[in-house]
């Protein structure tokens, strides 16, 4: 009987450990997200703190590095996370690529930094008025491998199902060519889904105004996507 007592309590307590270790870890990625979108306000109300520019920063990372979380963006010179989000040196792991576009190599780097340094949050950033959004749009002749972004584009699911004659059309692709990223990263990465699967790793989308610094996630009612996307708010991206 005593036994039997003993194995219960243990039982009990391996429960509670797991369940505030989730707890935590979901904590993580809640507080990378609001650390990101607080930034993204004081550098809108121009209040920016520019933290973590000093050399004191600088020596203080130069042995190891520890991102908080991943921003995959765009190339465009107007579109530079660490000013818009208000961060500084090691607070960020950024992937650029001409329309946040995402192939293995892409992917691959977020794997590492998702994997290796611990990062819980990838935050996928699409921007207003994108150039290599604006050519797949407008059509016609793309030069070199120019193409190949374009393409890429036109082949996103997401991206296909906006009627041609919409209206907000740019808006909407945009929108779309970011929520592909967020579920082409659980699709091709078996690395990430085994993260994604143990509740440590938040996927998000948003898009950046260029005209006022605004960084607005993209939620369920315009994108049929729940966020932030995690285990236990899932979305069918399978």
């Amino acid at each position: 009987m005593h036994k039997k007592l003993i194995w219960l309590i243990v039982a009990t307590l391996f429960m509670a450990c797991n369940a505030n270790k989730a707890t935590v870890e979901a904590d993580a990625q809640t507080d990378a997200l609001y650390r990101l979108l607080d930034g993204n306000q004081r550098f809108v109300h121009q209040q920016a703190r520019h933290p973590d520019e000093s050399m004191g920063r600088v020596h203080e990372i130069a042995s190891s590095q520890h991102p908080f979380a991943v921003v995959v963006c765009c190339s465009d010179s107007r579109v530079a996370p660490e000013i818009v989000f208000d961060q500084g040196l090691g607070d960020l792991f950024v992937v650029r690529t001409a329309g946040n576009m995402l192939s293995g190599i892409e992917i691959g780097s977020i794997e590492y930094a998702v994997t290796h340094l611990q990062a819980s949050l990838v935050f996928v950033m699409g921007h207003e008025n994108c150039g290599a959004v604006k050519a797949f749009i407008e059509g016609g002749d793309i030069p070199g491998h120019i193409k190949e972004i374009v393409d890429s584009i036109g082949r996103e699911d997401e991206v296909r199902k906006i009627a041609l004659n919409d209206a907000h059309r740019l808006e909407h692709v945009v929108n779309a060519n970011a929520l592909h990223a967020c579920r082409q990263l659980i699709r091709q990465s078996p690395l990430l889904q085994n993260v994604f699967a143990e509740n440590k790793l938040t996927v998000v989308a948003g898009v950046y105004g260029l005209q006022n610094g605004k960084v607005t996630l993209l939620g369920m009612e315009d994108e049929k996507m729940d966020y932030p996307l995690t285990q236990t708010n899932r979305v069918a991206h399978q």
